[in-house]
């Protein structure tokens, strides 16, 4: 009965006609009353699994999350569904927090998002004593654990501050966390186990391009110029190669704005708010314009330099395509970017524990960048889940030289089987090798067979080796452990000559950073594309009305519509109200607020086309 009644709210409130995948076990789970963990990739409707119990249940539902800027966001799109929401910030002035505090007194108020320093406040906590708190959120949950790649000190206070809230059901969400992750997820944030929804890390909408930098300001233009008109991110290393690109880019006639944390902080907002409200601007930023980006409609997400590990890359190319539509991520790689983070690494004051976890997580992103099958493949496989071949990654259409690996894999293996599977890639590549380090001879490996077996290769083809049978699926990586390789029933198969592996030829050959560059995709994977001239026609009507009333309320375009319902309205063009409210996004709240407005473009179309 419980999921019925959400469909019907689904329905009647957001507009949807239905439920992504994995989001109707969640939602009736939290209508049950029943402790969560969800971990569902960006894009999927995570959001929705409390909003929507929100406002079904009594009570106010109170979100912590991490970021002005998003809970800034999330109240604004609440709001235009017609739902009583808000949130307490240090932005806020006097008339918001006055207008917070008396709909939350009266109980009108259904949902409350506030940083997590925010709830340990007194103050805070004694408001919220008495008005009937009926659910906590913790939106990027990640952050509180030490493993994951965003540990935030902060929200470690949060299981001890849901015990003030009367240990009221909770569900903590997350889009990336692996399983030592989440362990550490569970076990700081829930008094006893909850119930655990670990849904596919795919998002099938995103093409994946990775390639070998040449001039990277200039292939970050060619890929930008295919796709001039739509929303952007380009990230950068540094500061100040933000500055740089963003201005080259500008200088070439593209829209472009930067974004770090250099910045005065009020260009820095502005700039921000520009990207969210404005169609076709591209964003030049480093990883400080991150959490807070919730815009449903950007297209495109590229990587000037390497990201820190899989999981940033993961979280950073996840800010494409949120709308479900296609988006494409282009990133590049090179031996530069290579030292440069494992140095950033190696200098950080995090603890030795902590830096072989980065280590770790660098070389598995390392091992994508030059894997020898399907990226998809290659990206959900480190978190643990096995996929077939996508078809639409660029080594899917393109390919790459292949050579029979079979030998290099078996070397490999064979020094990782001879050392008792302990050790990491440096100490197996000098026992390779035959380099007499301090440890190699303090272990004795030199008077292994395999010690000086390799030593027809350089030592970074060796290390490229490694990160391709890693990446073939041949050999594990010891994340929390001391970066230690370990075989899989495959790699054993190929050790013991039952199977045989093929290894990109630049890894073998050692020659991987002067390998060709592939022909990049120039046209985009839009579905805009698809619309006839007519309906581009209309299209672009519709954007122009969208952005005129965003414009007047001082919102951005998608809290009005998504390019998604837009979409639906060019190619379906309803005729009347009641077949409008069955456009994916129209709720009744929009239906009343915009209906009369879109509907009156669309049969001034109609009229002109007749």
């Amino acid at each position: 009965m419980f999921l019925e009644q959400a469909r019907a709210s689904l329905k009647s409130v957001f507009g949807f006609a239905d439920f992504r995948p994995g989001q109707a076990e969640i939602i009736g789970a939290v209508l049950a009353g029943r402790d969560v963990l969800a971990v569902m990739p960006t894009g999927s409707g995570k959001s929705l699994c409390y909003q929507l119990p929100a406002i079904m249940r009594p009570g106010v539902t109170v979100v912590v999350s991490p970021l002005i800027a998003l809970m800034r966001d999330q109240v604004r799109q609440l709001t235009a569904f017609g739902i009583e929401a808000g949130s307490l910030n240090s932005a806020n002035d006097a008339d918001e927090n006055r207008r917070v505090h008396q709909a939350l007194r009266s109980g009108r108020l259904k949902l409350l998002y506030v940083a997590p320093e925010r709830l340990a406040r007194p103050d805070t906590l004694a408001l919220l004593a008495g008005s009937n708190v009926s659910l906590l959120a913790i939106d990027e949950a990640h952050c509180v654990s030490q493993w994951g790649h965003d540990f935030r000190p902060e929200y470690l206070s949060i299981g001890t501050l849901r015990a003030e809230l009367g240990q009221v059901p909770a569900i903590a969400l997350t889009a990336t966390a692996d399983a030592p992750t989440r362990d550490d997820i569970v076990k700081k944030l829930f008094p006893r186990e909850p119930e655990n929804f670990i849904r596919s890390f795919d998002r099938p909408n995103l093409h994946l391009l990775m390639l070998p930098k040449d001039n990277a300001s200039r292939q970050i233009a060619g890929f930008i110029a295919a796709r001039r008109g739509m929303s952007g991110i380009v990230y950068c290393a540094s500061r100040k190669r933000t500055e740089e690109l963003a201005h080259s880019l500008a200088a070439a006639g593209h829209r472009t704005l930067p974004y770090h944390a250099g910045m005065e902080q009020g260009l820095r907002n502005e700039n921000q708010d520009t990207f969210l409200r404005e169609d076709g601007v591209v964003m030049v930023a480093t990883v400080a314009f991150g959490m807070g980006i919730d815009k449903p409609d950007v297209r495109f997400v590229c990587h000037a330099d390497l990201p820190a590990n899989v999981e940033a890359y993961y979280q950073e190319i996840g800010r494409a395509g949120r709308d479900g539509l296609p988006a494409e991520t282009f990133t590049l790689y090179g031996l530069d970017d290579m030292r440069l983070r494992r140095l950033q690494i190696e200098q950080g004051e995090a603890p030795e524990e902590r830096k072989r976890i980065e280590r770790q997580r660098f070389n598995a992103l390392v091992a994508l960048a030059e894997s020898p099958r399907c990226r998809r493949q290659t990206l959900l496989a480190y978190f643990g889940e096995a996929a077939e071949p996508c078809g639409h990654c660029d080594l899917c259409q393109e390919g790459v030289a292949m050579v029979d690996g079979t030998i290099e894999a078996q070397k490999a293996m064979s020094a990782m089987a001879r050392t008792g599977e302990r050790f990491g890639t440096e100490h197996l590549v000098n026992l390779l090798v035959g380099n007499a380090t301090d440890a190699i001879l303090r272990y004795e490996h030199d008077r292994l067979p395999t010690f000086g077996v390799g030593k027809d290769r350089p030592v970074e083809a060796w290390r490229a080796i490694f990160r391709q049978i890693y990446a073939a699926g041949l050999i594990g990586l010891d994340i929390v452990g001391h970066g230690r390789w370990v075989l899989t029933d495959l790699g054993l198969q190929v050790l013991r000559g039952k199977a045989r592996v093929e290894l990109r030829r630049d890894a073998v050959e050692g020659n991987g950073a002067k390998r060709g560059q592939k022909k990049q995709a120039g046209r985009p994977m839009l579905a805009e594309a698809e619309l006839s001239g007519a309906d581009n026609a209309l299209l672009a009507d519709l954007k122009a009305l969208r952005r005129q009333l965003a414009t007047e309320q001082n919102q951005p375009a998608y809290v009005v519509f998504s390019d998604r319902t837009l979409l639906e309205l060019a190619s379906k063009r309803p005729d009347s109200l009641g077949r409008m409210a069955e456009i994916h996004g129209i709720g009744a709240a929009k239906l009343e607020r915009y209906g009369a407005l879109f509907l009156d473009l669309l049969q001034r179309h109609h009229s002109v086309a007749a």
